[in-house]
């Protein structure tokens, strides 16, 4: 029987590219204090996982991590079999309350070890891939000066699809859609995320003064609990996403019986995994919402996380690109060959997996937590 035989981590800090630092409503995200994990098996396969968290917004960064990891769901899962890596996500959560961050970690190493055993990609092993490439967009913020230097760092990247942060005052907002759009051209796509900006009355404002400038989309308008404040915003010309207003599975069915959104952000750290991405986006999709897959600023481990998530997931949408940044994000990657994106799309590959390797100066610090 093949069995979860150790954990390893690493802690990581790696430095946000200046010119791309994102300013949103709840903040600035200029660093990733973030874990790697590695497992390995009785088998000698071993997977990697990625704790993408940042304490800002989600609670959650590599000393939380750690010291969760070690106290309670390494012994929750150590010894056990790996197969099925639900079980063990499972025993996680019996261990610990909360942290989908820091169990997003491991689940990605424990079904990227699991899937190097079937000698398949990770999308395959979750049931795809239903498609090979999934088109990609990036953040822009600020405003004058400050928006013109990110979207040129952007666009000399290769991205030509984009959200604006907004979530502030209507008016300025509106003002600054109108810098980016002017700076985009009118027929580039760009949609507005506002972080749960809004108040309610201001969120209709905001759409009112927007609307002219054609934008693709409105993310998580109101605070994430106002799902009546959400579904009285549809209908008034915008498609509206739920970001976070939806962590796990019991917050889907939510926004899906209050009728709140046309479409649902999904992340692997907010749903503890990407097996159950998987399982959320065929939700969503059973009732018509088209599905996205959300960032937090992931490094090179946690995009082929969502890119493998991305393409075993039904319903994924064709007119809101995803989130999959990935080192675009940061001055350098921390794997040894990139993911195959030009900022326009990521393609899959075919190696078992994540289909991915760190680089062996950061390999070189993984410590086993017992």
């Amino acid at each position: 029987m093949n069995t979860v035989e150790d954990i390893e981590v690493v802690a990581i800090s790696p430095v946000v590219r200046p010119e791309l630092v994102v300013a949103g409503a709840r903040g600035t995200h200029d660093h990733s204090d973030f874990l790697l994990v590695r497992v390995t098996t009785s088998d000698g396969a071993t997977g990697i996982g990625e704790v993408s968290a940042t304490l800002q917004w989600s609670g959650e960064d590599a000393g939380t991590a750690e010291y969760l990891i070690r106290k309670a769901l390494a012994p929750a899962i150590l010894g056990q079999p790996l197969v099925p890596v639900a079980g063990l996500e499972r025993r996680m959560d019996h261990a610990a309350t909360g942290a989908p961050f820091t169990k997003a970690g491991i689940s990605t190493a424990l079904w990227d070890a699991y899937a190097r055993t079937l000698n398949v990609p990770l999308a395959t092993a979750l049931g795809g891939p239903l498609r090979t490439e999934v088109p990609v967009k990036c953040s822009l913020s600020g405003s004058g000066k400050r928006l013109y230097e990110v979207y040129q760092a952007a666009y000399e990247a290769g991205f030509r699809s984009y959200k604006l942060k907004i979530g502030f005052d209507p008016e300025e907002d509106a003002s600054r859609l109108a810098e980016a759009r002017a700076l985009v051209g009118a027929d580039t796509f760009l949609g507005l995320d506002a972080n749960g900006g809004y108040r309610p009355a201001a969120a209709a404002r905001a759409i009112e003064l927007m609307r002219d400038q054609d934008p693709a989309f409105l993310e998580q308008p109101v605070a994430p609990g106002d799902l009546t404040g959400m579904r009285n915003l549809r209908g008034r010309g915008l498609s509206i996403v739920a970001d976070e207003s939806v962590f796990g599975t019991d917050d889907l069915v939510s926004v899906i019986r209050a009728e709140a959104a046309d479409a649902v952000s999904l992340y692997i750290g907010k749903a503890g995994g990407p097996g159950r991405v998987v399982s959320m986006a065929h939700l969503a999709n059973a009732f018509g919402m088209d599905v996205v897959l959300g960032s937090n600023g992931e490094l090179g481990i946690g995009a082929a996380a969502q890119l493998h998530a991305a393409c075993a997931a039904p319903g994924l949408s064709t007119r809101i690109p995803s989130d999959i940044i990935g080192a675009h994000y940061y001055e350098r990657d921390i794997l040894k060959t990139p993911l195959n994106s030009d900022g326009h799309k990521v393609r899959l590959g075919g190696a078992p997996g994540l289909g991915v390797e760190v680089a062996d100066d950061i390999a070189a610090g993984f410590r086993s937590v017992r």
